[in-house]
């Protein structure tokens, strides 16, 4: 045995005997003398060397064994709870030292085998419900193979466990989904069925290993009620416009009938003429309006990513706006990888809305910014009455002001969402008024972006 320097060390019990027979020493030495010195015939001298000497080995011979024996039995038993054999237990009497070791040893006995008990059960617990619910469950390895997969799994890539465990993600099928890094619905095809899936992925260690946790969810029934009541929820106000607009066109018409039916004619007969087509084009035009807004909602294209400096697009944005001045209060420079007409579009109309609302309180409309963890937040406020409403604020079509499409708000959540970002309404907790916050997904410093640049280049 070898301490941490290196050096050569006796065991414990070795020393443990040595220092009893040093102890021993000094009075086996001076009865030597005494017997060596003394007028003491040969066999006086061995009898009492015997005498002597044997106790003395014996002593030590059980003095070696009683040491050695308790670390003995502590050690076996430390190994078996090593192993994970909690039966072993150790005969604990007395409140002395080697007692209490044993004493605390059996307790350390039982705390682990109540764990073990609960990990199992917990276990088995985890595996029913994995076997259980009618989702997807793979785990991927280090190396990109397959370490585990539940019954659905099983259904969905149609083989058992036993021949798909060990393979790669290439192999399976699911190499692209495993390389997402952001959830997704995509419309996949697999051996066991084909249909809308939601991918999404978990990382985790599993004894210090990297590992990748892969779910499919099947939402094809889900997406298609949610696009049924989408669906509803549309032909209900497409027709509720379309008939506020025919039903006086048609009442309007049939008074026009009349009028030209009548013998002789009316003497204002024309000015009712013009009258009622003036209203039947108003409402057209209307109708029109409706229909090109719902147009410009369901048309709007994908977004393409460019370099947007956070600060230039605020700015040019608020100028716009003439009705009213708009103060932009800045905040830290920030360049923001995004589709910039879009963003245009976003801000347009919230200030737009801003303005509106203001005007009739004679307040003022700011704009400003800052980041906050991984995302950008852009902050419009205004002193305006405030919302009366939160609820149908981003229901399609749904306005309070008139003459409003309705698709504003709508338009800008799209846009924020198509970016990863969101859009949210909420009256002022500091005074009378509303504030709309966007947030995207985290930019970067300019000067930073700048210096990344500058030593990627050199």
């Amino acid at each position: 045995m070898a301490d941490r320097r290196g050096r050569r060390r006796l065991p414990h019990e070795v020393r443990v005997v040595l220092t009893a027979f040093l102890a021993a020493l000094p009075a086996v030495l001076v009865a030597a003398v005494l017997l060596l010195t003394g007028d003491h015939s040969t066999r006086m001298r061995w009898t009492v060397t015997l005498v002597v000497t044997l106790p003395l080995a014996l002593g030590l011979v059980l003095l070696f064994e009683r040491v050695t024996r308790p670390w003995q039995t502590l050690a076996n038993m430390l190994k078996a709870l090593r192993e994970g054999d909690y039966s072993l237990r150790a005969r604990a009497s007395g409140a002395d030292a080697l007692g209490l070791a044993y004493y605390e040893a059996n307790l350390l006995g039982e705390m682990l085998r109540a764990q073990r008990l609960g990990a199992v059960e917990a276990e088995a617990l985890l595996r029913s419900v994995m076997e259980e619910i009618d989702v997807a469950v793979f785990a991927f390895d280090e190396r990109g193979r397959l370490v585990l997969v539940n019954r659905s799994g099983e259904r969905l890539l149609d083989e058992p466990a036993s021949r798909l465990l060990g393979r790669s993600a290439d192999e399976v099928g699911l190499a692209d989904a495993v390389r997402e890094d952001r959830p997704r619905v995509s419309e996949l095809a697999f051996p066991g069925g084909q249909g809308r899936w939601e991918m999404r992925l978990h990382p985790f260690r599993q004894d210090g290993r990297p590992h990748i946790l892969l779910v499919a969810a099947d939402v094809s029934t889900a997406l298609r009620e949610e696009e049924l009541l989408a669906w509803q929820r549309l032909v209900r106000v497409v027709s509720h416009e379309i008939n506020n607009s025919l039903t006086p066109i048609k009442s309007i018409a049939g008074s026009l009938q009349t009028i030209l039916a009548r013998e002789p004619r009316e003497p204002d007969a024309d000015e009712d003429l013009d009258h009622g087509l003036a209203i039947i084009a108003g409402r057209a035009e209307a109708l029109s309006r409706f229909m090109s807004s719902y147009a410009r909602l369901a048309k709007l294209p994908p977004p393409t990513i460019e370099d947007v400096d956070v600060a230039r697009w605020v700015t040019r944005v608020a100028a716009l706006e003439t009705r009213l001045p708009v103060e932009v209060l800045g905040g830290p420079p920030a360049v923001l990888r995004a589709d910039g007409d879009q963003l245009d579009q976003l801000l347009i109309n919230l200030v737009r809305n801003a303005v509106e609302a203001s005007i009739e309180t004679g307040g003022g409309v700011r704009v400003y910014w800052m980041e906050r963890d991984d995302h950008l937040l852009v902050f419009c406020e205004d002193e305006g009455v405030g919302l009366p409403l939160t609820a149908n604020l981003f229901v399609p079509f749904f306005t309070t002001k008139r003459g409003g499409s309705g698709i504003g708000l709508v338009l800008c959540r799209q846009i924020a969402e198509n970016h990863g970002g969101s859009v949210t309404l909420r009256n002022r907790d500091d005074m009378r008024g509303c504030v709309a916050i966007v947030q995207l997904p985290r930019v970067a410093p300019a000067m930073a972006r700048r210096s990344a640049l500058v030593g990627s280049s050199g």
